[in-house]
């Protein structure tokens, strides 16, 4: 199935809440929502029998400068299309709900989102950092990020 095809089944379901959609010559298509509907748009888009995107690839988090964001890569074994969601959050309150009861890969995703940009996933069975000491202060990947000078005593090598 086609990009534009899936967006228009996408429009039918949750047409109020999609902010924008793309499909330009050279990049992945991709459609922009509000991130309230994340898991139920997620569902959707694995349960729906000409969609069945089964496999989260990938999901990473963003820093748009303003902005943070998630960006969530899918992929239908059956059907062998893919396609791209994009969520934009505020700085100052960055959270959407989790998609781990959808895809479980989304688990260990989303912890790394968390650790290195600071999104919240809001149900995430056990959101704790991945990547950095539980203890570590900032978000390493955030564009205004700060390197520590120390580290309980011990001088960051940066």
């Amino acid at each position: 199935m086609e990009s534009k095809e899936i967006y228009e089944l996408l429009l039918r379901e949750f047409s109020d809440n999609i902010i924008e959609f793309k499909d330009e010559k050279n990049f992945d298509p991709f459609i922009k929502v509000k991130p309230e509907i994340i898991t139920d748009l997620c569902l959707y888009l694995r349960d729906e029998p000409e969609l069945m995107f089964d496999y989260l690839v990938n999901l990473t988090g963003m820093d748009y400068g303003k902005e943070l964001g998630v960006v969530y890569h899918l992929y239908s074994m059956s059907h062998k299309h893919r396609f791209v969601i994009k969520i934009e959050l505020s700085r100052e309150n960055p959270e959407l709900p989790t998609v781990e009861q959808v895809w479980k890969t989304a688990n260990w995703h989303e912890r790394e989102a968390f650790d290195m940009f600071g999104i919240v996933f809001l149900g995430h069975p056990y959101l704790v950092r991945i990547l950095t000491p539980v203890d570590w202060e900032g978000f390493p990947l955030r564009k205004d990020y700060q390197t520590q000078e120390y580290y309980h005593g011990i001088k960051v090598p940066y």
